[in-house]
């Protein structure tokens, strides 16, 4: 039987949900796999500059964990609902350490190595979607489900805040190539939690036959020819592609200025400290009426922010802007529930996967074209751009959500 759907009074609703011992498992999990994912970002980019010298070969290490998003999101998305959740998830996490154990062998070409990142990048969001549907199962479908999607979030955030420092850290101490070990570790580690922490669930596409492309081609169209689930994909996407230009450009941007690394390492926390701090307060002092009420207006505003890089801020003013866009991005959690409220039981894993799958999209095309921009006109510009971009795109979103009284919060 599902958790309770509403969080204890008294503002405990993060405790409620750390109450249900499925999700605790759910939780260990993720931030393990989390930090090995980071860590592993780190350690393959640092071992490929090494081998080759090349800066792009090393950039292509971290670009090569968002572009396949959209190949295991469009391709792969029926598996979130033709199979049970849990062996979905634990074979994609020995899967994820399968691929970042094959790192560790001596001399294995710098090709093959790129080639087993997109492996991981293309099975996530099939991992992340069935993760997100078996959390409706766990805590149900109302509010302890919307704040344990917070948790998961917020838990990003700090993973990839501590994975960039332990990457750091070990890179001192170790090679590359033991860090990779730790991660593969990390990832049947995680495997271990989730099949021993979890409990066996029937898949929810009973007998659903046919090709996995066919089928999941076809689940992407029967969503998208809803209108309330087309235009929730779109808020979001839309939203998060320009937020996160200007944290693309924060290096060329700090280089500018004259900041030293520490500097920029502080400028990069920025946003994730403004999400963590956010979603928090949110989901603490708010109940569900609250942030619904709220997730239109804070859509629309997380990036008015970067507007304020046409003064060209200095190192405090711009670490300021940074954690006010972080703030925004806590309208995610009216939204979840909205979207799961929207989406047949039937279909939920594969639209979570899409969902997922979108977002990383969206966002790796925002970083292309923001460096792209940035190559012709000064970055301070290009990041104000981004943020009128940004504004009026969100404003028309939202105003397709509003039409004809679809505004889901007013329901």
């Amino acid at each position: 039987m599902p958790a309770p759907t509403e969080p204890l009074p008294g503002g405990a609703g993060y405790l409620a949900v750390f109450a249900v011992r499925e999700f605790r498992a759910v939780f260990v999990a993720h931030v393990m796999s989390m930090l090995g994912e980071v860590v592993c970002g780190i350690a393959l980019s640092v071992l490929v500059y090494r081998t080759t010298g090349s800066p792009l070969l090393s950039a292509l290490a971290f670009a090569f964990a968002l572009l396949p998003y959209v190949v295991g999101g469009t391709l792969l998305s029926a598996v979130a609902d033709r199979y049970p959740a849990r062996r979905v998830l634990v074979v994609c996490d020995l899967a994820s350490a399968a691929c970042v154990a094959t790192m560790v062998v001596p001399g294995a070409p710098v090709w093959l190595l790129l080639a087993l990142r997109c492996v991981p990048a293309a099975i996530s969001p099939v991992f992340t979607g069935t993760r997100a549907a078996t959390l409706s199962d766990i805590l149900g479908e109302g509010d302890l489900f919307v704040l344990g999607r917070s948790v998961i979030r917020l838990s990003a955030q700090g993973a990839q805040l501590a994975g960039f420092a332990a990457g750091g850290l070990l890179l001192t101490a170790v090679s590359p190539r033991a860090v990779l070990a730790i991660t593969a570790a990390s990832f049947v580690g995680s495997a271990l939690v989730l099949r021993l922490g979890t409990r066996r669930r029937p898949a929810r596409a009973d007998g659903r036959r046919g090709a996995l492309l066919g089928d999941s081609l076809r689940g992407m169209r029967q969503l998208f020819a809803v209108p309330r689930i087309r235009v929730l994909f779109l808020l979001s996407w839309v939203p998060p592609t320009f937020v996160v230009m200007s944290e693309a450009l924060l290096t060329p941007y700090s280089d500018r200025l004259g900041f030293d690394s520490t500097g920029l390492g502080l400028l990069m926390c920025g946003m994730p400290v403004g999400a963590i701090v956010s979603e928090t307060l949110a989901g603490t002092l708010l109940g569900p009426a609250g942030r619904a009420r709220l997730t239109l207006v804070v859509a629309v505003v997380c990036a008015l922010p970067s507007l304020g890089y046409v003064f060209e801020p200095s190192f405090g003013w711009a670490l300021a802007l940074q954690v006010a866009t972080g703030f925004g991005m806590s309208y995610g959690l009216g939204l979840d529930q909205w979207f799961v409220a929207a989406v047949p039981e039937e279909l939920r894993g594969r639209a979570l996967t899409v969902m997922a799958a979108g977002l990383m999209t969206a966002q790796g095309l925002g970083m292309a074209v923001a460096g792209a921009a940035a190559e012709l006109a000064p970055v301070h510009l290009v990041v104000t751009g981004a943020g009128v971009c940004g504004t009026v795109g969100s404003l028309l979103v939202v105003a397709r959500v509003r039409r004809g009284g679809a505004d889901p919060s007013e329901t």
